[in-house]
């Protein structure tokens, strides 16, 4: 390992954390009973507590880690609509009405997570920056091009393509052949977002317990039980909100999720010069790899923030980091010699399906798989499935009644991750 990478003071915690730390909760013990008890305080739970408690139920979320201590303050921030298969994809498995249905939920959760954000007066440095997307080679500037002049009619999306000479004038490397840019992605501080849901969850008068993990929910009369290290607690209604730390608590969405890790470094802080040249324009960054690399500048504008998935099952970010430098790299050879300030890593809840899932099964309400895009998604679907529990017209989705696929012998732990990565490797390699 290259110990030059890294700078003085490195840590292994993400870069966000230090604007705004894990929160402190008080170590209380379960309440006796709750109307609605959610598992996760990410931003599913976080939104899902707003809209029960709001609707006047009493409801307690609990977590194994500190508030938001998964990849809801681990993301890069980057805000889409998020849906990954495209509308001749999901035509063809559910036919061209439930596409058009499920692809703009993914507007709706993009167009949603502003208007919220806004109203509820969250500073997070949330802005609409737009998405570069660059081509990794020619024929894949072609078919962004092509998929630009072919939207289906209902969904299209404000984009414009950039050719390889204009490149420059949105991001400084010559790596990619052009790109397109998506001028309604926008981008946020994710912890500062996660703290201003959490302070709106605590005004509304929901129960946070922190270090307070769930071993087991077992079925209890008309509601259930959950059985915690400080005691249990009764509830009539349950919220799964676990996303890629889904365990063996819920063996049955357990089965449908992929964990997959995700890695980002942050940057030494950049001359102001350096940064206007890399990246003029201020916005986020990925581009059509199948082994998708993910990059941004920090809010202030003196540090590059760069993420991807460069490892199968490696937990130490010192390992991930050297990885990721080196593309960081290949995209801006200048910065060969700059130095890692954070390095950290988180798990994704990936499907099999490349959806996110809400529904109920059991009676417990559940709302995961985001699969590496769930900003907007997981705080939008977070607020429907609380609105569902509640009974209400507004909690509707277009994924609502779709079957969340699970594989003969898998059982959470993804043993043909290895396969699929190489062979998405070889695919960008070509």
């Amino acid at each position: 390992m290259n110990e030059s990478l890294f700078a003085p003071g490195y840590k292994s915690v993400p870069y966000w954390w230090e604007r705004t730390p894990r929160p402190e909760l008080p170590q209380a013990v379960p309440p006796a009973r709750a109307e609605v008890a959610i598992v996760g305080s990410g931003y599913t739970g976080l939104c899902a507590a707003i809209q029960t408690a709001r609707g006047g139920r009493h409801t307690v979320v609990l977590d194994a880690e500190d508030a938001g201590w998964g990849c809801s303050t681990r993301n890069g921030g980057q805000v889409g609509t998020g849906l990954k298969p495209s509308f001749e994809e999901l035509a063809a498995r559910h036919g061209s009405e439930t596409a058009g249905r499920i692809l703009r939920e993914g507007h709706n959760a993009l167009d949603w997570i502003g208007d919220f954000i806004a109203s509820e007066g969250i500073d997070c440095d949330f802005k609409r920056t737009g998405r570069f997307r660059g081509a990794h080679n020619r024929l894949n500037y072609e078919k962004l091009a092509k998929s630009l002049e072919n939207q289906p009619k209902g969904l299209e999306v404000e984009a414009h393509m950039v050719p390889r000479a204009e490149q420059h004038g949105e991001l400084g490397t010559d790596l990619y052949h052009g790109g397109m840019v998506l001028t309604r992605h926008a981008a946020l501080d994710p912890a500062r977002y996660h703290q201003g849901l959490l302070d709106r969850a605590l005004a509304a008068g929901v129960e946070i317990l922190s270090h307070c993990a769930v071993t087991g929910i077992d079925s209890a009369g008309e509601g259930f039980r959950l059985s915690t290290a400080r005691g249990s607690i009764a509830a009539d209604d349950v919220i799964v909100a676990t996303n890629g730390y889904t365990r063996g608590l819920t063996p049955w969405q357990r089965r449908r999720v992929i964990p997959i890790g995700s890695y980002m470094i942050a940057t030494e802080p950049l001359p102001e010069a350096q940064m206007d040249r890399l990246m003029p324009r201020d916005r986020v960054h990925s581009d059509t790899r199948k082994m998708v690399y993910y990059y941004r500048a920090s809010p202030d504008r003196r540090r590059i923030l760069f993420g991807g998935r460069v490892s199968l099952s490696e937990t130490d970010p010192r390992i991930g980091a050297p990885r990721l430098h080196a593309e960081l790299t290949r995209i801006f050879p200048e910065l060969a010699e700059t130095q890692v300030t954070h390095a950290w890593m988180g798990f994704v809840g990936y499907t099999f399906d490349k959806l996110p899932n809400l529904g109920r099964r059991d009676g417990i309400h559940y709302a995961l798989g985001y699969c590496g895009s769930g900003v907007a998604l997981s705080s939008y679907l977070g607020s429907r499935i609380g609105q569902q529990l509640l009974g209400r017209a507004e909690g509707r989705t277009g994924l609502d009644g779709l079957r969340f696929p699970g594989r003969p012998y898998y059982w959470g732990r993804p043993w043909f991750l290895g396969p699929a990565i190489r062979f998405y490797r070889w695919q960008d390699s070509l």
